[in-house]
């Protein structure tokens, strides 16, 4: 495909990638906005000015999302890279039946099995805290990132490895010299899918929080309660900002990687 028509296509893309947020930025704006109106008579900043002016509220609830979404991809990472490799590499019985259970983490809603953990970890003294909560969210995140990796070390090629080894590598300097540069833009997909699934997390946070957690979607869910739709959407924009940076610096890295030939050598 040539650049003239690659770049239509991309803006293409992106246009109908953000046009479902086109109507959250006119109520943000709209001083009320009302059927068979095409577009609001009336406009205002005062729900973004009520948004400025609980700058405490919704900045400790991006503060909690942040730490918590970053803190449950770290450790995603460091389960689901081991065991993705297994996945992916090695051949072992059972290996179909545990990515089936994997699978079903995903496709069952975490309702099945919240309450089961609720429990456990109000007797271990988690309910409530950002600890119970991050691990709550490795629920969902773990699944993700192990078979994302698993697809990757499918096509991943050992001899790599074994040659760096034979060179007089060490293990450390093989996997941060080797492996890692070759997985890396699986490394970026997985962990831009659990940062991006934590951060929107609400209803774990909401049982397993206790009220004690207060995340941006909890900041988002109280106001919708309030019946105020310009102030929840301005609020809704506020919190999809830092998943957007994240994404476009996953995109962007993912670009490097592919003109350094990362891609091409998995």
């Amino acid at each position: 495909m040539t650049s003239t028509l690659r770049n239509p296509l991309i803006i293409l893309i992106i246009g109908a990638l953000f046009l479902p947020f086109l109507p959250l930025l006119v109520w943000s704006l709209a001083q009320g906005w009302f059927f068979p109106q095409l577009v609001p008579k009336q406009w205002t900043l005062q729900h973004w000015k009520q948004v400025f002016s609980a700058v405490s509220r919704v900045g400790e609830g991006m503060i909690q999302s942040g730490v918590i979404a970053l803190a449950t991809t770290g450790l995603s990472l460091l389960v689901g890279l081991p065991a993705g490799r297994a996945l992916g590499i090695m051949e072992f019985p059972g290996k179909a039946g545990l990515k089936l259970v994997l699978l079903m983490r995903i496709i069952v809603s975490p309702l099945a099995t919240l309450m089961g953990i609720q429990f456990l970890l109000i007797r271990l003294g988690l309910s409530g805290t950002l600890l119970g909560v991050i691990l709550v969210h490795l629920m969902p995140t773990i699944p993700y990132m192990t078979l994302v990796l698993a697809s990757v070390f499918a096509n991943f090629e050992t001899g790599y490895e074994t040659q760096a080894r034979s060179l007089g590598a060490s293990p450390f300097q093989v996997f941060s010299q080797v492996t890692l540069p070759l997985i890396a833009p699986g490394v970026i997909v997985g962990s831009l899918f659990a940062f991006l699934i934590s951060w929107n997390e609400f209803l774990l946070t909401f049982f397993v929080g206790d009220g004690q957690v207060f995340t941006l979607p909890m900041v988002l869910f109280t106001l919708l309660q309030g019946g105020n739709q310009g102030l929840s959407a301005a609020v809704a924009i506020t919190s999809i900002l830092p998943g957007l940076v994240f994404l476009l610096l996953s995109s962007r890295a993912l670009q490097n990687d592919a003109a350094l030939g990362g891609l091409g050598n998995v």
